[in-house]
């Protein structure tokens, strides 16, 4: 069996606003878990108490999501800043062997 090659480059990803993506998911997620908090007693009988929970459950890994993009925003500016300016002094990083 031959091994697969890629035929192109891969495209570059797509950045956008991902912080506020994030942001707005968690969001969602908890306000249906509010939306959901009054019928609690018709979940539960009717065998469906997982989907409150699985709402918790989305806010809170929400906010580790926020937390994880706004540090990952933060690396990425901090490394675009960091070659602009040795770009504007004319240095060069030091090649890695």
């Amino acid at each position: 069996m031959a091994k697969w090659t890629p035929k192109h480059e891969a495209p570059e990803p797509l950045e956008g606003p991902v912080v506020a993506t994030i942001t707005g998911g968690t969001i969602l997620w908890f306000v249906l878990f509010l939306v959901q908090l009054p019928f609690y007693g018709w979940f539960d009988d009717h065998g469906h108490l997982w989907w409150v929970w699985t709402c918790l459950a989305g806010a809170g890994l929400g906010l580790i999501g926020i937390w994880y993009v706004r540090g990952r925003d933060a690396a990425l500016k901090r490394a675009a800043a960091s070659a602009a300016s040795q770009d504007a002094s004319g240095d060069t990083p030091p090649a890695t062997a």
